[in-house]
């Protein structure tokens, strides 16, 4: 493949990733609007990059890096400090069995919220998601140890004040 990636390769690993790197962004940024922004600054890097992949894991990864990479980017910029969210659209997609999980979830910092999506839902192991984020697996694990312990926390509560 040339240095610039043709357009079945782009499709290719939009049908197969496109998924995963819309809802982490949405799990980091809590918005779909810019969800979707991102979505779109991701694939035009892919489509961009030099980078050659060394199979389709690879890809995935470096598609979750640089999707982590843009929304931090993107919650650096004026625009983004100074605007309101006026409601939480994961949660009004969502079943009600999940509401005080997620609601639970949004309220973690984005670094705890990051590493339980990726652990949890797109079913990473400690050690990818270090690779992914750079950092190391005693790192992930102390993060997921915090958030673990905070959710659990946090839906004691819930749990209880439904049962008064």
């Amino acid at each position: 493949m040339n240095a610039f990636k043709n357009e079945i390769f782009l499709n290719d690993a939009m049908n197969k990733h496109g998924d995963e790197v819309y809802r982490l962004a949405l799990c980091r940024l809590q918005n779909k609007t810019d969800a979707e922004d991102v979505y779109q600054e991701v694939f035009l890097k892919l489509f961009s990059t030099k980078t050659d992949f060394e199979n389709d894991e690879h890809l995935k990864a470096w598609l979750l890096r640089v999707t982590i990479n843009k929304c931090c980017d993107l919650r650096r910029c004026a625009w983004f400090k100074n605007k309101t969210v006026l409601e939480n659209e994961i949660v009004a997609e969502m079943p009600d069995e999940y509401i005080d999980l997620w609601q639970s979830i949004s309220v973690l910092s984005k670094d705890l919220r990051t590493v339980i999506w990726l652990h949890y839902v797109e079913g990473y192991k400690t050690e990818e998601i270090s690779q992914i984020l750079k950092c190391n697996s005693s790192t992930v694990r102390t993060k997921l140890y915090r958030a673990r312990k905070k959710l659990r926390k946090d839906l004691e509560v819930v749990q209880n004040e439904t049962c008064y």
